[in-house]
């Protein structure tokens, strides 16, 4: 008979929570479904991570330690090309939602099933997984509004920081699926334009967002 290492059972509880909390949200999944899925014991649970909150922190840890290093690898190649010279908005765009999107073609980065993961928690976040993101992403954010920042001089900050804002929801809406598309219109999605078909989804999303990073300065100072 062969021994469960305490690695494998770890493993089978993130995969199974994560697989579970993509599909029926952080409320939705309770400890009984994420031991059923697993195949463990509660206590199994409990050892390793404490409670369900510690768990999904976990879950999104081992994927987002990975993005946020990535992130900031490409970032670094990036600038270290560019010398003195401000990168293109576009290519700062691709590196941080890009990175992110391209995620989702690599099962052993959690897949699709990941990248869905992330939509559905950031469109319904608890306060204290708002909190977790916003410190996993902060040094990350920072390095990247800095970069616009250069990228982007004649542009008021705040403009960048709430254009930002805009990619972060569109990019967390689109990635939840095309079940949320369906949900509030009547508008028919055909099969090669499904949020699977990731060769499809990445250019028109990310020409969304260059596309409103680039937009006209909206006329703030202007009388209605």
């Amino acid at each position: 008979m062969t021994e469960t290492r305490p690695s494998d059972t770890r493993g089978r509880i993130l995969d199974a929570a994560e697989r579970l909390f993509m599909a029926h949200g952080y409320d939705g999944t309770s400890m009984r479904h994420i031991t059923g899925e697993a195949g463990v014991n509660l206590a199994a649970v409990n050892y390793h991570f404490g409670s369900k909150e510690a768990l999904i922190r976990e879950v999104f840890r081992r994927r987002l330690d990975w993005l946020n290093e990535e992130r900031m690898r490409v970032l670094d190649v990036l600038e270290a090309e560019a010398g003195k010279q401000p990168l293109k908005p576009s290519a700062i765009i691709d590196a941080f939602f890009g990175t992110m999107l391209r995620m989702a073609g690599d099962e052993a980065r959690g897949g699709m099933t990941f990248l869905r993961l992330i939509g559905r928690t950031l469109g319904e976040p608890a306060e204290f997984i708002r909190a977790f993101f916003a410190h996993e992403y902060q040094a990350v954010t920072e390095r990247y509004k800095e970069a616009l920042f250069r990228a982007l001089p004649e542009v008021p900050k705040a403009e960048i920081v709430w254009r930002f804002h805009f990619m972060l929801g569109a990019t967390s809406y689109a990635i939840a699926g095309t079940d949320a598309l369906r949900l509030v219109t009547d508008w028919q999605i055909e099969d090669e334009d499904s949020m699977d078909r990731l060769e499809r989804l990445v250019p028109r999303l990310m020409s969304f967002l260059i596309g409103g990073l680039r937009a006209p300065l909206p006329p703030l100072n202007s009388p209605p």
